[in-house]
């Protein structure tokens, strides 16, 4: 009966210790995709970006300000400007947009665009960044839609 079970634990381990995280969208093609889902969800954590800022910059202001929510607001700030970047590398930038396409350049740039924008949010708590992050997202749309 032992016998039988090394093999089965050393196999269970190593299952364990060779586990890859998945994405939130695989990149074989699978030909499901959902454009304005993830376009929505941009906009979305650009919304959630904007409130850990104005939660941020309130809680700097207190006197005497909860050192564990200000970290908690900055960290929230950063994990959705990651997410953001996350959908316009992952699934935009090496999943929908071809070489082929059309205004494939000024589509590129604009997405280059977002990904910095998006570090300058990490990076601050300057909403201008967050207005030129919504700007750019209805622009990469506008772009994107007209050229399916």
């Amino acid at each position: 009966m032992k016998k039988n079970i090394v093999p089965f634990v050393l196999g269970v381990a190593a299952l364990f210790f060779t586990a890859t995280n998945a994405s939130a969208h695989c990149e074989i093609p699978c030909g499901i995709y959902d454009d304005g889902m993830r376009f929505e969800m941009i906009f979305e954590h650009i919304t959630t970006i904007e409130k850990s800022m104005n939660q941020i910059m309130a809680l700097e202001k207190k006197e005497h300000h909860n050192s564990n929510q200000l970290i908690r607001w900055v960290t929230n700030k950063e994990q959705h400007a990651d997410k953001l970047q996350e959908i316009v590398s992952q699934y935009f930038l090496t999943q929908r947009i071809k070489p082929s396409a059309s205004k494939y350049n000024d589509k590129l740039a604009v997405l280059h665009q977002m990904l910095i924008a998006a570090m300058k949010c990490k990076q601050t708590t300057d909403l201008g960044h967050v207005k030129k992050l919504r700007e750019l997202n209805s622009k990469f749309k506008a772009l994107y839609l007209a050229g399916k």
